[in-house]
């Protein structure tokens, strides 16, 4: 069985399905030549997505961009063309461009629960955690919770995904599809005995282990669009972006006849963020420089997606629960190695929107990049712009040693910038009961 069909069942009916619903023509007798060039455009933008449609039942995720772009091209303002056009992009693996197209579709259609999903799940794949985060939150009305729960696991929240997924399984709704999700963010979350409990429900009891051997492998991707791409069984690929000349308000949308070449391309504008002085030799990425005082940029993730070279060897067994110990060692490498105290100074990883999601993406982090795995997490709450961040860090580093540590990292893939001591302490979740259950 594919990972897709273990995975997600019915969300693939939410990311890729659906059936699209045609623009009318024109119905008078007499038209104008206003209507009949109308009509025209209706006409072919409808035999465009028809061939889309296709080609998405035919797995063709190239060919499918290609008509769906026709389709918006001629009716800009259909938000049924627009969602098609977002889940070509996603059968293609143009996780940048399927973000923007889901996003026209919500202007357009405020109401549908699937484009919304489907922006969150683009979001997460490249690897824009906390927007899609919000967007799950904005829209979790409309989004069922069965499938919500899952993304928010995904997004970074495994701790909210658990809670959202196990009322829907302790719920008149509850089915297998509600039981796996449940388990899979288990997973992600690194509680394995619970996983394994949860998955068991539904399957024979000689399956679990090659559940979770593959759950395992899935809560571990290289890079953001990872799991996501595993997701949907597709590859992700180069994107530079939705073409400029399909933005839902473009000044001059093509017209018939006009060749595809108009569709230029363009990439993405980079996210401009604070800088810190020169001597910390990296970029900021959530927080400007200084020792009391931290001056940000717009919010995003710091902790980014993650190159190959960062995993674990690959080959290399992988433990989970299915002789009682993955979670005990897994809280071991993550929480038992003090940092060293030999000086004032700190990489910072991260500023995330609580202690619970820095400590998922701290989990994270520390399987995936190895040199992370001799440090005790830091962290801070404070207060930026009126709103709280709780920022992850590793220090007691001497100036030349965080900075040599940065540098590392960033090569690596990652993001992260060297400050002096500001409060910083050990995380929060390591102060609490929680620390003595990791030793036991």
């Amino acid at each position: 069985m594919t990972t897709r069909a273990l995975l997600i069942g019915g969300m693939s009916a939410l990311l890729l399905g659906g059936p699209m619903v045609g623009c009318a023509a024109n119905g008078g007798s007499v038209a104008s030549a206003s209507d009949r060039s109308g009509a025209l455009a209706a006409k072919g933008a409808a035999a465009d997505a028809g061939k889309a449609q296709t080609a998405l039942a035919r797995r063709d995720g190239p060919a499918a961009i290609g008509f769906a772009e026709g389709a918006v091209a001629l009716m800009p303002q259909s938000a049924d063309y627009r969602m098609l056009l977002g889940q070509s992009y996603l059968q293609g693996g143009r996780f940048t461009s399927a973000s923007r197209a889901f996003a026209d579709t919500l202007q357009l259609s405020p109401t549908n629960g699937k484009a919304a999903l489907n922006l969150a799940l683009s979001q997460v794949a490249t690897g824009d955690w906390q927007s899609a985060r919000r967007t799950l939150e904005s829209n979790a009305a409309i989004i069922p919770a069965i499938d919500r729960g899952l993304a928010m696991a995904l997004a970074g929240d495994t701790a909210g995904g658990i809670v959202v997924l196990t009322e829907v399984a302790r719920s008149l709704e509850s089915s297998a599809k509600a039981r796996q999700n449940l388990a899979l963010s288990f997973a992600l979350a690194g509680r394995w005995q619970e996983a394994r409990v949860v998955a068991a429900a539904d399957m024979a009891p000689a399956d679990v282990d090659a559940r979770l051997e593959q759950w395992a492998a899935f809560a571990q991707p290289a890079t953001a669009s990872d799991q996501v791409a595993g997701l949907l069984g597709v590859r992700t690929v180069a994107d530079a972006g939705q073409p400029v000349a399909l933005a839902l308000n473009a000044p001059a949308p093509v017209m018939p006849g006009a060749p595809a070449q108009a569709l230029a391309a363009v990439e993405e504008a980079p996210v401009e963020v604070a800088s810190v002085p020169a001597s910390a030799m990296v970029p900021v990425s959530a927080a400007g420089a200084g020792f009391s005082k931290v001056s940000f940029g717009p919010r995003q993730e710091v902790v980014q997606s993650l190159p190959a070279m960062m995993l674990r060897p690959a080959g290399g067994p992988i433990k989970v629960a299915a002789h009682g110990h993955a979670q005990r060692e897994a809280a071991t490498v993550t929480h038992t190695v003090t940092a060293p105290t030999t000086g004032t100074w700190y990489v910072q990883l991260g500023a995330f929107d609580s202690a619970g999601i820095a400590k998922d993406a701290w989990s994270r982090a520390s399987r995936r990049f190895a040199m992370l795995a001799g440090y005790t997490p830091n962290g801070m709450s404070f207060k930026a712009r009126g709103e709280e961040f709780y920022r992850l860090s590793v220090g007691g580093f001497s100036r030349t040693t965080a900075d040599s540590m940065c540098r590392q990292y960033r090569a690596k893939g990652g993001a992260c910038f060297v400050r002096q001591g500001a409060g910083d302490m050990m995380a929060q979740w390591l102060r609490k009961p929680a620390m003595q259950m990791a030793s036991r």
